[in-house]
């Protein structure tokens, strides 16, 4: 990858070459892992500097699995610090357990053991792994992860000749130029993901259109498009066809809604090539936001295609279904103390001294308070709370994101999909569903709310747990931007979530307290 334009450059992209996958006839497999987690050095931009290694890997190694398959990720650290995963988009259902945020997990101390035992139920689809504590993201320790659909479920397109998965992010010295060679006339799939830090940025290749057929879980229609808008910790699945004249073509990445533009390459090279890249790499969108709010609007749901989806109240159609409460969230950007803080609906997150998860398993009191949250911007002061928001299990739950400030927000949910069913400028009243797409808009898991704008979504509380609502900017969660949804049953049977693990790490203060095994 190189900069053209001569100036140090902060987006690097990295390439995994992996074909599809054939599966066995065999009920809900498991696949086992060892992943040994060092610091080491790596390259990303041509320049040396210590980053955190998994297996020796910069990234980290591809997760390839299929629908319902059981994941035993057995994780040594061999760092001088904690260290966290998390799964960027697996749902982890009835499991909050495994999560790998601190809001329900330990971290694993230096030169220790966890092991993650996760299931990808009900699940196909492109995302990625990535550390959970402070800023070590920015160190790498991500990689991408692929759920192909069990071998009898249909996919609504012929299997590519390859797949490949794309992982861009945000990084702080000079590019260099990634090779990826292509036969011709044969039609690739790339998986691409924002594991980036805080940008969103333009994914194109020069000369070639991008068909669109996955987002996050779901089958999309295949809409064609020249480039790609991708947020923080979003993933889609375009396929390209190498059906070009032989000869050498840019791939390009490029920020979005930043005054300063930064573009970064890698190079796709025809197997039987006739000559190198010319010219410039090809322009994108740089600050517009028209154009990608109309991008988004157009990506919809194959309602023809077959292959696990949600499924709120044994219903698909989400759209009949009425809401039994709305959340409004909206960010700000305070002063509190003195010091620059984020927060939602006028509270800035304070991570506790004991997983939140763990002392609501433990009846640990004074930890947080459920409520300590609301569920509506409140207009008043900022503050510093643990923040923890109720919610009923089986409720269908309309949440509005509102975003008043000059920079594009990008949201996550952990333990969930969601319908986005609209997004537009200005201030959201009741009279902004009549605007909603109650038919076929996606379920995905991370979604970008534009400048003085909001985004709505509709979400089927189905998974019991304590589950993360954050900002996908990596500075502004660390600083508050982010929450607890308790999914609560009252039941507490083992059919609404399973028992805590056997191996449960224990710290704070549920350290010493004995956990009920499998």
């Amino acid at each position: 990858m190189r900069d053209n334009s001569g100036v140090f450059c902060s987006l690097v992209f990295f390439f995994f070459f992996f074909f599809i996958v054939t599966c066995v006839d065999a009920e809900d497999p498991y696949r086992f892992f060892t992943w040994k987690v060092t610091y080491g050095d790596i390259y990303p931009l041509g320049v040396k500097q210590q980053g955190i290694l998994i297996n020796g890997q910069f990234p980290g190694p591809k997760i390839d699995s299929v629908t319902n398959d059981n994941l035993i990720i057995s994780v040594y650290n061999y760092l001088r610090e904690p260290f966290l995963i998390s799964w960027n988009g697996l749902q982890q259902r009835r499991n909050s357990w495994q999560d790998g945020v601190y809001g329900t997990n330990c971290p694993i101390p230096p030169g220790k053991n966890f092991t993650y035992n996760l299931q990808v139920k009900d699940q196909i689809g492109s995302f990625f792994y990535y550390p959970s504590l402070g800023f070590q993201k920015a160190a790498g320790g991500f990689g991408g992860i692929s759920i192909y659909s069990r071998w009898r479920i249909p996919v609504p397109f012929p299997p590519p000749a390859g797949d490949h998965t794309v992982l861009v992010g945000d990084w702080f010295k000079r590019s260099h130029r990634f090779l990826l060679i292509f036969p011709q006339r044969y039609t690739y799939r790339f998986r691409i993901s924002n594991v980036g830090l805080t940008t969103s940025i333009n994914f194109r290749i020069q000369g070639h259109t991008m068909k669109l057929v996955e987002v996050e879980g779901s089958h999309t229609l295949q809409n064609t498009y020249s480039s790609l808008d991708i947020h923080l910790g979003q993933s889609y699945s375009v396929l390209v066809t190498a059906n070009q004249r032989p000869f050498d073509y840019y791939v390009v990445v490029s920020s979005r809604f930043t005054s300063k533009v930064l573009t970064s390459t890698a190079i796709l090279h025809y197997a039987n090539s006739a000559g190198r890249v010319y010219g410039r790499p090809p322009g994108g969108p740089t600050t517009q936001i028209d154009s990608s709010l109309q991008q988004t609007r157009s990506i919809r749901w194959n309602l023809t295609a077959s292959g696990p989806r949600p499924n709120p109240q044994g219903s698909y159609h989400y759209g009949m279904i009425k809401p039994a409460r709305t959340i409004r969230l909206a960010n700000s950007a305070p002063i509190i103390n003195g010091k620059q803080r984020y927060a939602v609906n006028s509270v800035s997150f304070t991570p506790a001294d004991t997983p939140l998860k763990l002392a609501d398993y433990f009846n640990i009191p004074n930890v947080f308070y459920v409520g300590s949250i609301s569920d509506h911007p409140t207009g008043g002061g900022a503050y510093l709370q643990t923040s923890v928001m109720h919610a009923d299990f089986r409720s269908f739950i309309e949440i509005v994101f509102e975003n008043w400030e000059d920079s594009v927000q990008s949201w996550h949910i952990d333990g969930y999909s969601f319908f986005v069913v609209g997004m537009d400028g200005g201030q959201w009243s009741s009279s902004s569903r009549l605007r909603y797409n109650l038919r076929d808009t996606v379920a995905r898991s991370t979604v970008q709310v534009y400048p003085k704008s909001w985004t709505a979504i509709y979400m089927a509380l189905d998974n019991v747990g304590m589950w993360n609502i954050r900002s996908a900017d990596r500075a502004r969660q660390y600083l508050g931007q982010q929450f607890y949804l308790r999914v609560y049953s009252p039941a507490h049977s083992w059919r609404d979530e399973y028992p805590i693990p056997r191996n449960a790490l224990l710290c704070g203060r549920a350290a010493g307290r004995h956990t009920r095994p499998l």
